[in-house]
């Protein structure tokens, strides 16, 4: 009888401490395995995003690709069924419609939950009006905005192909000469910057710059396509920066040789992705040739003759993709809201068999 009664304030103590263990927030604990690989997103305002999720020595970590730099998530946290991460965005209203979010970036909440190959975030910042800067960071004093987005599990980059056993067929040339028949804006409320002068499609725009939005448009094939080659000749002037979207996903750059942007931004690079082996572009204001194959999401880069890509994984779209998804064909597309550039001989040949 003594030892039950001995017992019985120990079983209390344990007891309270359990519940008050179970009472704390779980943000310490890792979400499932369901959230954990590369996903494509529809953005708020339709663009596209490549959110890859994974964890490294128990620590869970995250980027999300749109535009300009990967931008890292922040402060990810979560359990079995739901994640939650911050990331810096613009939340103000575009400038033009279909245009970029403005204003500066705040710290966004995001919640994730996984229902089997989906993934959909709510994503809340302050209410303009509900808000104050205390000591330069912005507090919550009120109401907050939320829009929500989702996105579609992708599947692992298959094996590397036999580029030996790939047939090609006929020659499709892209590019007339004459006037821009089979093209269009990706962005029709942009201006169009491009014609046809002489044989080449040439683009033309005020802006000098490299940011990465302007009003001046990016010009896309209407075809669409899923594996190929294509070989195209570009002329950037000096200092210019222009690229060549892969199915509308994979950027090969275009600068000239003595671009500030080198390495795996530069030249022959396939922009944030892939470096290219060597440095085989020329000045600026001469025309260089791009031969590039792409087959079951491996790249092959040709730059005026020397092959400083060869047959590499695409792990997945680069910034400035018209959409994520890339189980699914699209278009080539033409970067024209940088600078000015020239393209020509633009033909493509699609992959029949491999």
């Amino acid at each position: 009888m003594k030892s039950t009664l001995l017992l019985t304030p120990l079983r209390c103590f344990s007891l309270f401490w359990a519940v008050l263990f179970s009472a704390l927030p779980c943000a310490a604990q890792n979400p499932s395995d369901a959230f954990w690989g590369n996903w494509a997103m529809v953005m708020p305002d339709g663009s596209a995003g490549w959110l890859t999720l994974s964890t490294v020595d128990g620590q869970a970590q995250g980027e999300l690709w749109t535009v300009g730099a990967a931008k890292k998530l922040m402060g990810i946290t979560g359990e079995a069924d739901r994640m939650v991460f911050q990331r810096r965005c613009r939340v103000g209203k575009p400038d033009y419609q279909g245009g970029p979010r403005t204003g500066q970036r705040i710290a966004c909440r995001h919640v994730a939950n996984v229902h089997g190959d989906t993934i959909k975030i709510v994503m809340s910042w302050p209410r303009s009006n509900g808000e104050q800067q205390l000591n330069g960071e912005q507090q919550l004093n009120g109401e907050r905005e939320q829009v929500t987005f989702q996105g579609k599990r992708l599947p692992p980059v298959p094996a590397r192909p036999d580029l030996r056993k790939v047939q090609f067929g006929d020659p499709i040339e892209l590019f007339n000469g004459r006037n821009l028949d089979g093209w269009r804006l990706t962005n029709q409320s942009q201006v169009n910057g491009w014609k046809a002068i002489d044989g080449v499609l040439t683009n033309t725009t005020p802006k000098l710059d490299f940011q990465p939005y302007s009003r001046y448009g990016n010009l896309r094939t209407e075809r669409e396509f899923t594996d190929f080659n294509l070989k195209i000749e570009f002329n950037v002037p000096p200092g210019g920066n222009s690229g060549i979207y892969l199915r509308g996903m994979y950027e090969a750059q275009v600068v000239d040789r003595d671009s500030r942007m080198q390495g795996i931004q530069g030249v022959g690079a396939i922009f944030g992705r892939i470096p290219p082996s060597e440095k085989a572009g020329k000045p600026g204001g001469q025309w260089q040739r791009y031969d590039i194959t792409l087959v079951n999401r491996h790249v092959t880069v040709i730059l005026n003759g020397k092959r400083v890509v060869d047959n590499q994984p695409l792990v997945g779209c680069t910034n400035g993709a018209l959409f994520a998804d890339e189980t699914i064909p699209g278009p080539l597309y033409l970067q024209g809201d940088h600078t000015a550039v020239q393209y020509r001989n633009i033909v493509l040949r699609p992959v029949v068999n491999q």
